[in-house]
């Protein structure tokens, strides 16, 4: 009950109030004692004096400067033979750059004995070896410089420098896979263009070399056929690593470059195709069928102007006549697919279309044959004197096969 006063002091400690001490007679308006007073925390204390400015520090003396350690006798000792050595290295420098080696080899050698403490001693006495033509001392100096350097933790700029020299010597020596080792060597302790340079000219050289002692056109000749008789039976993908083996054998038979690209046009992988043919004119300007089989090629990549001008190009090459047939044949077949794409087109649409051809493109911006252009729609006939210069003959004929300049037929 909260009559009870057990229960009301119960809850007057739960509630922090002393509610016995908050009881008055009834009308009473006496407040009980401390009744909204702050708490004793909240209360001001006695009244404190103003925090007195602290005093001025006094400025901190300057801790002294140690004097340096005098210097025992060993370590001036080692000072005066490292200054005696180096000493002996510039006698050495102004040697080498005298071209007198015996001179400056003696004074690198003196050098290191005197103070065996840096390798560049020991590089230079190198590079005497190397420039008197002794490679194989040279090798074993920079051996000992590179032992030497990594037991004193020297400058791993220093440490390259002399695994660079031994790749340089072997290279001299023509020992390319350990020239090739050791400027791998250097790359991995200090990167620098030079060595990195020399590695790479060693690398093509050496893989020049391997590529020319593959080269047997007997088993060049055996490959191609292998892969006539695979092209024969419909497996153009086998015949093609047939060409490509036969090629290998022997890069200078154009013939293997053109049956590959037989192989790849029936693969439609027609630009590998035409790169083939390419190559094959290159190695031999005169062969009629890598002409054929570009204009060929070309047509099925629906570029009739360059088919065109390569089935000319054939039948300029073939002073025999030997594929006079074919090559008319192939003449026709492209002048009729460029009647129809013509035939098709308006002019904006054939402008557009020819345009696309970079040499197209040049001839049209050309000044010149811009004025020749003007001059030929006023009077058609004028183009006919035009055409006895070689050289704007050429480009009308590119204008007329482009379709930009119409003909009769």
């Amino acid at each position: 009950s909260f009559n009870d006063p057990r229960m009301i002091s119960v809850l007057g400690a739960l509630m922090g109030v002393d509610i016995q001490g908050a009881t008055r007679p009834e009308g009473s308006n006496e407040m009980p004692p401390g009744f909204g007073s702050p708490p004793p925390s909240a209360r001001p204390g006695p009244s404190s004096p103003p925090p007195k400015a602290a005093a001025p520090q006094p400025k901190k003396e300057p801790d002294p400067v140690p004097e340096p350690e005098p210097e025992d006798d060993e370590a001036k000792e080692k000072k005066r033979l490292k200054t005696e050595a180096d000493a002996e290295k510039a006698k050495g420098a102004a040697a080498y750059k005298a071209k007198d080696f015996d001179t400056a080899e003696l004074a690198f050698s003196k050098a290191w004995e005197i103070s065996p403490t840096d390798i560049t001693y020991l590089t230079n006495l190198a590079a005497t070896y190397f420039e008197k033509g002794d490679y194989d001392k040279c090798i074993e100096t920079c051996e000992k410089a590179v032992e030497e350097g990594r037991s004193l933790r020297t400058d791993y700029k220093l440490v390259a420098k002399a695994l660079g020299r031994i790749g340089t010597a072997y290279s001299r020596k023509d020992d390319l896979d350990n020239a090739i080792k050791y400027f791998s060597k250097s790359l991995t302790e200090h990167r620098t263009p030079d060595i990195l340079n020399k590695l790479r000219d060693a690398e093509k050289v050496k893989a020049e070399r391997a590529k020319q002692a593959y080269i047997d056109p007997e088993l060049s000749a055996k490959a191609r056929e292998e892969g006539n008789a695979q092209f024969k039976a419909g497996d153009f993908a086998g015949s093609v690593k047939s060409y490509t083996e036969s090629i290998k054998r022997d890069p200078n038979d154009a013939r293997g470059y053109n049956n590959r690209a037989a192989a790849y046009n029936k693969l439609a992988a027609l630009p590998e195709a035409l790169k083939d043919v390419e190559t094959a004119i290159t190695v031999d300007p005169k062969f009629v069928k890598a002409y054929i089989r570009k204009s060929t090629i070309l047509f099925a990549m629906r570029e009739y102007t360059k088919a065109m001008e390569a089935i000319q190009e054939a039948a300029a090459v073939d002073t025999e006549k030997q594929h006079t047939r074919e090559i008319e044949q192939q003449m026709e077949k492209v002048a009729r697919a460029t009647y129809e794409q013509q035939s098709g087109e308006s002019d904006e649409q054939t402008l557009e279309r020819a345009m696309r051809d970079p040499e197209v493109a040049s001839i049209m911006t050309d000044p010149i044959m811009q004025q020749i252009l003007q001059q030929a729609q006023q009077n058609p006939a004028a183009l006919q004197d035009h055409m006895k210069n070689p050289g704007v003959a050429k480009k009308i004929q590119k204008l007329v096969a482009a379709g930009i300049i119409k003909t009769r037929r």
